[in-house]
């Protein structure tokens, strides 16, 4: 069993990269990759854990691409890539310049809406963490607005709810270009996030696998096995390579755990090798436990 989708206190996660590997090895998981969302901050923390451990590790990162208008959101997940690339640092600095923006912007819009809350508050939420709309859910929570994440989302946060404002993001085949030219492996996360519809997805994917998509996360804690079966069958026809992860945070989803997800994920190992195979055995960016 493998995990490929997991966050650290880097990005809006709750664990450090050494207790993540640690719980990794502890879930039984043969091999793990931390994909905070847009840094690369706890690759070399997280590598150095599973030298430590024996765990089959590799870093990444998840990207968000602009999907202009569209309904959905979508997720493209980078692995192996180079941290040392200076033009990633660049466009991710650009990136998180953009997300330190929409939280100013996120609490002024919840102030306008009468819930008083300070950018002070948020960060007292985080942590040493990067801010996230996470976080901004935790200080409503911790006023009261809200009883839960899932209800701050809902009612305030999510895209097209009253205090969901946009940031800076690079289009989808930009971000499978730059993973490629920062050496590594473009992958589209939770695919029906994007676009439930079965042939548009293939359509689109096909348009990505043209400009170096490598794969597709058909296993994710929030697919059914129905869900999966459709990717899976997409992903043979198109010739893309299948992935999975449990999109693990810790304290920020309560009830998903490294490896099971909400408790029936399993992402099988055989989906691994083709990814170690693209990768060329790249030592600073990811450690292999034969």
């Amino acid at each position: 069993m493998i995990d490929l989708h997991i966050h650290s206190t880097n990005s809006d996660g709750s664990d450090e990269p050494y207790d993540i590997v640690k719980a990794g090895k502890e879930a039984g998981l043969n091999a793990m990759a931390l994909t905070d969302h847009d840094t690369m901050a706890g690759a070399e923390d997280f590598l150095d854990a599973c030298r430590e451990l024996k765990m089959t590790g590799i870093v990444g990162m998840e990207m968000s691409a602009d999907v202009g208008d569209e309904d959905g959101t979508l997720h493209i997940l980078g692995y192996g890539l180079d941290p040392d690339f200076p033009e990633l640092d660049d466009v991710m600095e650009k990136i998180r310049d953009g997300r330190t923006w929409r939280n100013e912007q996120i609490v002024e819009k919840l102030n306008a809406l009468g819930l008083e809350l300070t950018l002070a508050e948020v960060q007292d939420c985080a942590g040493d963490d990067v801010i996230g709309r996470v976080h901004i859910a935790q200080a409503m929570i911790n006023r009261d607005y809200v009883f839960s994440t899932e209800e701050a989302f809902d009612k305030y946060l999510s895209k097209d709810a009253p205090a969901y404002v946009d940031r800076y993001r690079l289009y989808p085949v930009e971000c499978v270009e730059l993973i490629r030219r920062a050496g590594g492996v473009p992958v589209v996360a939770h695919p029906y996030t994007w676009i439930d519809d079965p042939a548009e997805l293939a359509k689109r994917l096909a348009e990505l696998h043209d400009h170096g998509l490598f794969g597709l996360e058909v296993w994710h804690s929030d697919h059914t096995p129905e869900m999966a079966v459709e990717l899976i069958r997409i992903a043979d026809r198109l010739g893309l390579n299948k992935t999975g992860g449990s999109d693990y945070h810790g304290e920020p989803k309560p009830d998903l755990a490294l490896g099971t997800g909400y408790g029936k994920l399993c992402v099988p190992d055989d989906y691994l090798p083709p990814l170690l195979e693209a990768l060329g055995g790249v030592n600073n960016r990811m450690v292999h436990i034969a």
